[in-house]
């Protein structure tokens, strides 16, 4: 083949000829893209063409970025009335139905003065509201629905403001002040639980808390119910008691924190609240609390739990009791979430003799982790020694109800207790007084239960049928209370409201909200106290 043609055939082939309309007609889905597009002719560029003039496309860019700004300010979430604003600075909030043909409550009369406080309670016909300040050391507020919207503050006495539709009382123009520097005019109105809150504070009795609300009513009590830091609940009357509804939860961003509570006689949550329960009509629309057995005479209180963390959480968050646990017992890392997770059953029984009021017996499900709960035991067992105390093992307490012989002190260490859980571990001080102790029980199902008590053996009990917390079901916690025997013994705090002292019986149960959710979200709760005869 001669050279010429043999380049030739390696020469790519020529373009196909394409004429400047088809050039254009590939082009035109790049000017979508491009801003200005050349066009190359053979020679040089083309003339420049723009598929959208500047001002089209500054006009979409507002269009897209400004109707949803116009959009926002046309229909702005409502600001918070002026009972969520009471709800942002109160400690304690209580609400009330319309009652005009009760008695004039003594708070109406102490704020309003006789003559209008008459003429304010005969004219109602709305719910009212009392309620503790946070950071306020005065006495309770109080709040009803203005009457008219035009009536300005310039009518209003000294010790008295407008929130939102509300008038608001206080007990002296200091105490206005302080309320009037905490509450947030703007405030928007609030969704999920403090929304839920406030619809049962407008529906009739209810009453709404944050976190040291609890610490000025429930005193020593209070770290115990860190799930429960906020929330609220709806009342209904009993002929011998009532009922509750509602939700709780851990203190969230939402509820700021409280500094302190007063708990003098004027200005306690815990004094007044009681008083304004007993006064208040009753709902007629209260889920009913599932029936259950009151506690014998020989039980004080009765608490099932699903975990032990349900319990220890708000105390295992301070370091002052978290330390003395790690350095002294090595509950800490992977034993302390042993223990944190094991569900549980803890009573508490009067004694009537000995050194000491009542006795605390805790029972946990040890399931399949036996071996890690008897580590964790010799590592107890080892610092209970150290520290002086004297224990036995002691083999004629095999089963529940088994009379209880005396055990026989003994310094040197035990060896474990037998797989069969027929042995008691007993403790007690160098003067010969028993303080506590554990012992291995079996399960009906066939798994290990390990008893801790603090005091004397008790000479009876009986093993958890099923998971304890589910006496309702998905149930965190569930309680049985006898509050008038305890208040008898003296072990009640004194923060305490007088109608839950008064009570004969109590119960109260927990649920989450969302059985599949985590431990850390809204729980339910329903409850029912009963009054003494």
């Amino acid at each position: 083949m001669p050279i010429p043609i043999a380049l030739a055939a390696l020469r790519p082939p020529s373009p196909p000829h394409l004429s400047l309309p088809a050039i254009q007609r590939l082009q035109v889905p790049l000017r979508w893209a491009q801003w200005r597009l050349p066009l190359k002719g053979p020679t040089g560029p083309g003339p420049s063409r723009r598929p959208f003039p500047l001002p089209i496309t500054l006009a979409t860019v507002l269009v897209l970025l400004g109707l949803p700004v116009l959009l926002l300010s046309r229909w702005t979430r409502p600001r918070a009335e002026g009972v969520e604003q009471l709800m942002g600075a109160a400690s304690l909030l209580q609400s009330f139905a319309a009652t005009p043909d009760r008695p004039i409550p003594a708070l109406w009369i102490e704020r309003l003065g006789p003559e209008t406080a008459r003429d304010r309670w005969r004219a109602q016909h709305k719910v009212w509201w009392q309620f503790w300040a946070t950071q306020s050391e005065s006495a309770p507020f109080l709040a009803f629905p203005a009457q008219s919207s035009r009536s300005g503050a310039a009518s209003l006495p000294p010790n008295a403001l407008r929130v939102g539709d509300l008038l608001v009382f206080a007990e002296n123009p200091t105490a206005r002040q302080q309320l009037l520097t905490s509450l947030r005019p703007l405030q928007r109105r609030s969704r999920g639980l403090t929304l839920r809150c406030r619809q049962r504070l407008q529906a009739g009795q209810a009453v709404f808390w944050q976190a040291d609300a609890l610490g000025s009513l429930l005193g020593p009590v209070a770290p115990l119910l860190e799930r429960y830091q906020v929330g609220c609940l709806s009342f209904a009357l009993e002929p011998r008691g009532l009922r509750w509804q509602g939700e709780a939860a851990a203190e969230s961003s939402g509820f700021p924190s409280i500094s302190r509570l007063p708990r003098e006689a004027a200005g306690s949550p815990a004094k007044g609240a009681a008083a304004g329960i007993v006064s208040a009509p009753a709902l007629t629309e209260v889920s009913a609390l599932a029936e259950q057995p009151p506690l014998p005479e020989d039980l004080l209180l009765e608490l099932d739990g699903s975990s032990l963390d349900q319990l220890l959480q708000g105390l295992l968050d301070r370091q002052i009791i978290r330390d003395p646990l790690a350095s002294r017992y090595g509950l800490e890392g992977p034993r302390l979430a042993l223990a944190r997770q094991a569900p549980f059953r803890l009573r508490l029984h009067p004694l009537p003799e000995g050194p000491f009021q009542a006795s605390l017996d805790l029972l946990v499900r040890v399931d399949g982790a036996r071996s890690a709960w008897s580590t964790l035991l010799e590592r107890v067992r080892s610092s209970l020694l150290a520290q002086g105390y004297v224990t036995a093992v002691d083999a004629s307490l095999p089963l529940p109800g088994a009379p209880a012989s005396q055990p026989k002190p003994d310094r040197s260490l035990p060896s474990p207790p037998p797989a069969d859980g027929s042995s008691t571990t007993v403790w007690k001080r160098p003067d010969g007084a028993v303080v506590g102790g554990w012992r291995w029980l079996q399960g009906r199902d066939g798994q290990p239960q390990l008893l801790l008590f603090l005091g004397p053996p008790p000479p009876s009990v009986l093993p958890m049928a099923m998971v304890p917390g589910q006496r309702v079901e998905h149930s965190e916690l569930a309680l049985r209370v006898r509050p008038a025997a305890l208040d008898a013994l003296g072990l009640l705090p004194e923060e305490m409201p007088s109608l839950a002292r008064r009570a004969s019986q109590v119960w109260i149960n927990s649920h989450p909200d969302d059985p599949a959710a985590s431990g850390d979200g809204i729980s339910l709760l329903t409850g029912r106290l009963q009054l003494q005869r």
